[in-house]
């Protein structure tokens, strides 16, 4: 299209309605360059590009964030994210906020909830890095207490539930390490 080839005829000669190429090639109009990018190796509806122009570009952000995170891509969910956003928090505020199905007390209950969620979430997401941090530190001490013989034999002998547990939590994160390890590699070679 950009280089002037007729939307009618690339819809002939990719066998496609036309109507599909011309919302293809509106799809992205009013969305933040920051959505775009963040969103451009998902599979996403395309009715949820609809509702995030109906958001001011940090709420776009903000909102995308949270499907990321949630891995939840559907029109559905960026309704629910719309009827929780904040009136001021929309491309056009002064529009009221039509939701079928919800009254507006309803859409103020929500965007309240919302709001707590999202700083709910934000908190937990912060401390994510501290505490897996602390569970590698631990988990290596743990492999480094039953790498020891005399510490499994007197475990074997005296608390065999926790030499079972402690064995597990080595397991378990070993299976980890291994599985970040393939990934990381997938990712270079791939």
């Amino acid at each position: 299209i950009e280089r002037g080839v007729s939307e009618e005829k690339l819809a002939r000669a990719l066998n496609v309605d036309i109507k599909r190429i011309k919302t293809k090639r509106s799809l992205l109009d009013g969305v933040c360059p920051e959505v775009a990018e963040m969103l451009k190796d998902k599979s996403v509806d395309t009715e949820v590009f609809a509702v995030l122009r109906k958001m001011k570009p940090m709420r776009q952000i903000e909102a995308v964030e949270l499907m990321v995170a949630m891995n939840n891509f559907t029109a559905r969910y960026a309704q629910a994210l719309l009827a929780a956003t904040r009136r001021e928090d929309l491309a056009r505020p002064g529009r009221p906020k039509n939701i079928r199905g919800l009254t507006a007390e309803q859409i103020a209950r929500m965007e309240r909830e919302m709001e707590g969620l999202e700083r709910e979430f934000k908190a937990v997401a912060a401390g994510y890095g501290d505490t897996v941090l602390n569970l590698v530190v631990a988990s290596s001490y743990v492999s480094q207490l039953i790498g020891n013989p005399r510490v499994i034999r007197y475990l074997e002998r005296h608390h065999r539930e926790i030499l079972t547990e402690f064995q597990a939590i080595v397991a378990v994160t070993s299976l980890e390490e291994s599985v970040s390890t393939r990934s990381e590699e997938q990712a270079f070679l791939g």
